[in-house]
């Protein structure tokens, strides 16, 4: 049997939960627990150990019992401190301008228990006075972004886990600008939720009084997305879509309805949500084998693109024809869509700053300072991005891109989408292709390489042990030139590298090498991020010295890593 305090904690947390399913859960745990199975007990003392922290990613975790687990209880309390947060600031002004109480959209995409935590989360905003204003449909997260200031809101919830597996769920927050919540209001809001956690949730009062949002949300948001595409482009193009089992596919067939683009072959055994996802092993784009289908069904039907978002469809991701006879598909990654998204909108004139993530490519600062354009480098994660003032364009290698910032400040893997699809299709009428653009980029500014290693493990403090190993020892040389170690926890503008707020992470630069080393947001796993770049000046046989260069970064960083 397990020990008495944390028997307390199990009983006061089932009396707590609504959900007959978790207390279910809870009570085979302590079953099997109690006969002595291990698994059990390690599942009990992990799920009790601790609350599932509330940060700059709102919340995201595996679903189940537990106050370190995703849940009604865990997500009724979130709620709670929000809206003590939310109405701590509201002054009675702000209230008078909204017409009555504030405002805070609520959406949801088709993960397991998404529509009742975002049901949740409206009684509890309602209870608390505030006006809730509920998606009545799994809906993408660029949408409810968009929605905040299309609808006069002072905040957004969106109830997603993004591309994490199947048992996993999430709880975004946003501000009312429309961007994702940053320090310190991320830890301001977390000290309203420990509050709330102090007494039973069945003490938090709910309330009715909530509107039910409609195709009026949608019908807003691809208006504006039609308008990103001009009257006269091109649109002849064959390509192939996957929503990777998400909410996507029906946001784009009625973008593509508006933008007069031809219908795509759409992988069918991944067209509707599902939130098991049982085509893929994980339902990332970036994942090996994620777009294997897609990919057949591009060479089945001679395709000339293959466009995938994420299951919350914030992300978008491109394979195309390379190669000398341009049948050889390949996956592009994120830095080079990026390249091209901001290509094509120095090309088009679009003024304003370009940004990108300090683990994306340098190559976005080389083409905004050609244009005359500013160029500014954040953390990680379009919670800063999207914060960029005056922002063009942005993105970050994992596959997040910001194309129409005024509307959405956030990604939108389908504004994305539809950018793409217009460059492809103006490539086409002219001959050329998305790898014949890239080809010029990297006439015009430079050959810049990037790639990526990851370490997972289900040993966090694994993790923390190989992060103080390296701030220890750090490597002076790296991909045959010497480096210098920035500490991004500390002050790293003083440490020569760019100012940034403080993070957990590392970075490596010297001799157009250029490495990150970071824990990752959302996963337990360690991500490494390379890149080689050579001069513009250095003209033919660039690409294949880089490429040699980058290859053997790879191997250091691998060694380095413990991964070979």
């Amino acid at each position: 049997m397990f020990g008495a305090e944390l028997g307390a904690r199990v009983a006061g947390w089932r009396a707590d939960d609504p959900d007959p399913v978790t207390q279910l859960a809870l009570d085979g745990l302590v079953t099997r627990a109690a006969d002595g199975d291990a698994g059990a007990r390690a599942e009990l003392e992990d799920a009790f150990s601790g609350r599932l922290a509330f940060g700059t990613a709102g919340l995201r975790g595996a679903l189940g019992p537990g106050p370190n687990r995703m849940n009604r209880v865990v997500v009724g309390q979130a709620a709670a401190g929000l809206a003590a947060w939310l109405t701590d600031r509201l002054t009675d002004t702000a209230a008078a301008d909204a017409g009555g109480p504030a405002r805070v959209v609520v959406g949801h995409d088709a993960r397991y228990n998404s529509a009742v935590f975002a049901r949740d989360t409206a009684e509890i905003l309602a209870g608390a006075g505030l006006h809730p204003l509920l998606v009545d449909h799994p809906t993408p997260t660029p949408v409810i972004a968009y929605g905040i200031r299309a609808l006069g809101c002072v905040a957004g919830v969106v109830v997603t886990a993004s591309h994490n597996p199947a048992q996993d769920n999430g709880y975004k927050v946003y501000l009312g600008d429309g961007s994702q919540i940053v320090p310190p209001v991320d830890a301001e809001i977390a000290a309203r939720i420990e509050v709330v956690a102090g007494r039973p949730l069945a003490d938090v009062p709910r309330g009715d009084a909530t509107t039910t949002v409609g195709p009026e949300l949608l019908d807003g948001y691809v208006t504006r997305l039609a308008s990103l595409v001009p009257a006269d482009a091109p649109r002849e193009l064959d390509w192939v879509y996957t929503p990777l089992h998400g909410v996507g596919a029906r946001v784009v067939a009625a973008a593509l309805a508006a933008t007069g683009f031809r219908e795509p072959t759409v992988v069918t055994a991944q067209e509707q949500p599902d939130p098991a996802f049982p085509t893929v092993a994980f339902p990332n784009p970036e994942e090996p084998g994620a777009l294997d289908l897609a990919l057949a069904a591009a060479a089945e039907n001679g395709a000339e693109l293959v466009v995938a978002n994420d299951p919350d469809a914030d992300r978008c991701a491109v394979a195309a024809p390379f190669g000398p006879d341009r049948t050889g598909w390949r996956v592009l990654s994120g830095d080079e869509l990026g390249a091209l998204l901001a290509d094509d909108a120095l090309r088009r004139g679009v003024t304003g700053t370009y940004a990108c993530s300090i683990v994306s490519s340098s190559l976005l600062a080389r083409m905004a300072a050609a244009h005359g354009q500013p160029f500014v480098r954040t953390l990680t994660g379009f919670k800063w991005i999207g914060r960029v003032p005056g922002l063009a364009f942005g993105y970050e290698e994992a596959i997040g891109y910001c194309c129409d910032p005024s509307a959405v400040a956030d990604k939108d893997g389908i504004s994305a989408l539809a950018r793409v699809l217009t460059l492809a299709a103006g490539l086409r009428a002219e001959g050329r292709t998305l790898a014949d653009r890239l080809a010029e980029i990297d006439d015009r500014y430079g050959v810049v390489r990037t790639t990526q290693l990851s370490l997972r493990t289900d040993d966090p403090a694994a993790l923390r042990t190989l992060m103080a190993r390296l701030r220890t020892d750090p490597p002076t040389v790296l991909g045959g030139s010497p480096v210098r170690c920035v500490d991004l926890a500390g002050d790293s503008a003083a440490q020569g590298g760019p100012e940034l707020p403080p993070t957990d992470g590392l970075l490596f630069t010297g001799g157009g090498i250029t490495v990150v080393v970071r824990p990752s947001g959302t996963e337990p796993k360690l991500k490494s991020y390379l890149e080689v770049a050579a001069d513009p000046a250095e003209g033919a046989g660039a690409a294949e010295s880089v490429a040699t260069r980058l290859e053997l970064l790879r191997g250091e960083v691998a060694t380095l890593l413990g991964l070979g």
